[in-house]
């Protein structure tokens, strides 16, 4: 049988490394590309335990379109290339804010690249690496797709709102490319084996590595960014999805774009529930029995007060659901930084 392979941009990543492996799991043959600028080689050699063998790797810069191109039409001749998944992207909101220019070239620039390449290369299907932060701050919450694209709080979320725009004209312009714009909210978490899971690199900027390590005692307290917003408890809500559940989303959106005749489509990914920073405080200690150090400090910028997702849309045209608890999230979160300690 011929291989069918599926481009992975970002492909040693957090997310991209746990969607590398549902889609082995699945039976596509996932293509890794990643030039490790926000990643470690070390990501592969637990994604090779996992899958029993090496992955299809390849350490490019995204930005380079005759070499993504060449990369491309090696495997269209090997076999089939199903599609892409590009999660190559800068994506820390508060670095964005000190860092724009860099945010849009990496990010905007990356995307160019990669639909010239696919053009080249004659493949149709793309899924793109999106988020919710393209609605801004709602103003109604659940958010759903259709939701006004609001202006973004931060340059990431600018960047976001620009592929999509990028993405969707070139759908216009090219009948034969299809795209799944998949709107993620916030995805915690690791494979049980605890053999990848969230590798920040220096201070993180995601809520979940900051507490488990804060909570090893590999870092000062945890600082949450305000408890003066208008929620029930002052803190920020966020709709946290565990990055398994979050790449099962990729494989279903891959199968779906195979299965209709679509142009350009926006899924939200969430579990349709919104939690506080507080609340994942509490419910970490309630699910390792851990005590987690943290204090209040000042708002941080770029930051929404509160969003999570309708996603009725993903469970009823990609049949997809989440299936697994915050709880299960910070379990496997805890696991992998457990794991990192050894």
């Amino acid at each position: 049988m011929a291989k069918r392979f599926v481009i992975v941009t970002g492909g040693a990543g957090y997310i991209g490394s746990h969607t590398a492996v549902t889609l082995h799991e699945a039976g596509f043959t996932p293509v890794i590309i990643d030039n490790f600028s926000n990643s470690k080689p070390e990501v592969l050699e637990g994604i090779a335990k996992i899958i029993g063998g090496i992955p299809e790797f390849h350490e490019v810069d995204c930005r380079s379109q005759s070499v993504m191109t060449d990369i491309f039409q090696s495997y269209a001749a090997q076999g089939e290339v199903i599609g892409v998944i590009h999660f190559a992207a800068y994506k820390a909101v508060g670095e964005s804010v000190k860092k724009p220019l860099e945010y849009f070239e990496n990010n905007i620039g990356s995307t160019v690249a990669l639909l010239g390449a696919m053009n080249a290369s004659g493949i149709s299907n793309l899924i793109f690496s999106s988020s919710c932060t393209v609605y801004g701050q709602p103003r109604k919450i659940p958010v759903n797709e259709n939701a006004p694209i609001l202006t973004a709080e931060s340059p990431y979320g600018f960047t976001k709102q620009a592929c999509e725009r990028l993405i969707k004209d070139a759908c216009k312009s090219n009948a034969s490319l299809s795209a799944c714009l998949l709107r993620y909210f916030n995805p915690i978490g690791a494979h049980p084996s605890a053999l990848i899971g969230e590798l920040p690199l220096g201070h993180p900027s995601n809520l979940i590595p900051y507490l488990t390590q804060a909570a090893a005692g590999l870092r000062e307290p945890l600082t949450v960014f305000g408890n003066d917003y208008p929620t029930d408890d002052g803190t920020c809500v966020r709709d946290y999805i565990h990055v398994l559940d979050l790449a099962a989303a990729h494989v279903a959106a891959l199968q779906w774009l195979e299965e209709n005749d679509a142009s350009c489509e926006a899924f939200n990914l969430g579990t349709g529930q919104g939690k506080s920073v507080s609340e994942v405080i509490q419910a970490f200690e309630d699910a390792n029995g851990i005590v987690v150090p943290y204090i209040y400090g000042p708002r941080r910028s770029g930051d929404v007060t509160a969003i999570f997702a309708d996603a009725a849309k993903a469970q009823r045209e990609l049949g997809w659901k989440c299936e697994r608890s915050l709880e299960d999230s910070l379990r496997d979160a805890w696991r992998w930084q457990k794991k990192l300690a050894e």
